[in-house]
């Protein structure tokens, strides 16, 4: 039995997805106190965090989990990573079927994020479909991002690791934005990640970003009129084709899914309308992508100009940034080369990104789960990007489920 002593301490409840995937990976036992326990009206874990709890129950294989009464303590247990394994969850097709409920309002890239980081370390494939009419596939205001950025600009940088991306699908079988009034969700995606490795390669990426060669992006739209897609697509070239001639923005237009409302099953009502835009620029240096996310507002009122334009200055900002990986796809990088080889892998990051609280709370949370210490060093003094070296030495962690051929 494990003591309370062997558990890694923790407070609060940001970073809780972070911590809970690196408990997983590395194999501590965590214990988090103090989760909301300030809060008057909601105290305790969130909805969107019990649902992640449930889902990282689903993929292993012997995790335990004690929350009180409160939800403000979780002590966490991990076991093996067995992904969508037969008799481990997984249903006949391989595939394990995870509902989100109404009450979660986080995007659905909220759980693919630490799934896909899971994902190479599993006995068998990670094939999840998620469904439910808390299944919102635009970006969110409070900061996720859409399933065309991660497939476009974080799916692709697993290939920095030695992990074949023709075997990592995301097929969005039904889009939903967030809506008014918490009346978004009802999309349904699956993700099928076919890449497990023994071990993550050592990653140097510590050369110049390069130059921006081409910018793709995807305008959506979900039960309002394809005119929406068209203006925002205009709108955003406007600012970006003085800077870039290659760009494209695909339009998709969906039909807004069907929810029922209240427990008569013949009231239902569309939910998840909106509309969005999404932006990713690619360099000519592979595995370097700078995206952009922007939604229209949730109570309604955005004008799909505005969203274009202010979609392609946000683009332009996270390019200015520099470096060889964005805000968003630094944490996920950081990781992986974490948790790679006993190697010293190098990656090139911009001061802004690396001064973020969300990467400075990783190399904290890192250390304390057995991880070394962050090496930086300044470019040269010829060098004008300000751009820093980041030196991380793998763990080895590995995959302990996977034959060594």
């Amino acid at each position: 039995m494990t003591s309370i002593s062997d558990f890694i301490q923790l407070e609060g409840h940001r970073s809780l997805v972070q911590r809970l995937v690196l408990s997983t990976l590395t194999g501590h036992p965590i214990f988090i106190s103090k989760i909301r326990s300030s809060s008057p009206t909601d105290p305790g874990l969130a909805p969107h965090e019990v649902t992640l709890v449930h889902l990282l129950h689903s993929v292993t294989n012997g995790s335990k989990v004690d929350v009180s009464l409160s939800g403000a303590k979780i002590a966490y247990q991990p076991g093996l990573i067995t992904g969508a394994k037969a008799g481990y969850g997984a249903t006949i097709d391989g595939v394990i079927e995870q509902e989100i409920p109404a009450t979660c309002r986080r995007g659905i890239t909220y759980f693919l994020m630490p799934l896909c980081l899971l994902a190479p370390f599993a006995q068998a494939h990670m094939s999840v479909r998620f469904s439910g009419p808390g299944v919102i596939t635009s970006a969110t205001e409070v900061g996720d991002i859409s399933v065309d950025t991660f497939r476009t600009a974080i799916l692709p940088l697993f290939g920095l690791f030695g992990i074949p991306t023709i075997r990592i699908q995301l097929l969005v079988l039904r889009r939903a934005c967030e809506g008014q009034k918490g009346r978004g969700g009802g999309g349904k995606v699956e993700l099928r990640f076919e890449g497990q490795v023994r071990l993550p390669k050592t990653l140097h990426l510590n050369r110049s970003a390069g130059r921006v060669k081409k910018i793709r992006g995807v305008a959506y739209c979900t039960g309002v009129s394809p005119a929406n897609s068209s203006r925002m697509i205009h709108a955003a070239r406007g600012v970006l084709n003085p800077f870039v001639s290659d760009v494209y923005i695909a339009s998709q237009c969906d039909e807004a899914p069907l929810r029922q409302i209240g427990d008569k099953t013949s009231e239902k009502k569309r939910t998840g309308i909106g509309f969005g835009l999404s932006l990713v620029a690619e360099t000519t240096v592979p595995g370097v992508f700078y995206s952009a996310d922007l939604p229209a507002p949730a109570e309604g009122g955005g004008v799909p100009e505005d969203i274009g334009k202010n979609c392609a200055y946000q683009l332009l900002e996270t390019i200015e940034q520099g470096g060889c990986a964005s805000r968003i796809a630094a944490p996920t990088i950081l990781t992986l080369m974490a948790m790679g080889s006993e190697d010293v892998g190098r990656l090139r990051i911009g001061k802004k990104v690396l001064g973020s609280e969300g990467i400075i709370e990783l190399a904290k949370d890192l250390r304390r789960f057995g991880a070394s210490r962050w090496g930086l060093r300044e470019l040269d003094e010829d060098d004008e990007s300000g751009d820093m070296i980041v030196s991380v030495k793998g763990t080895g962690v590995g995959n302990v489920g996977k034959k060594v051929s």
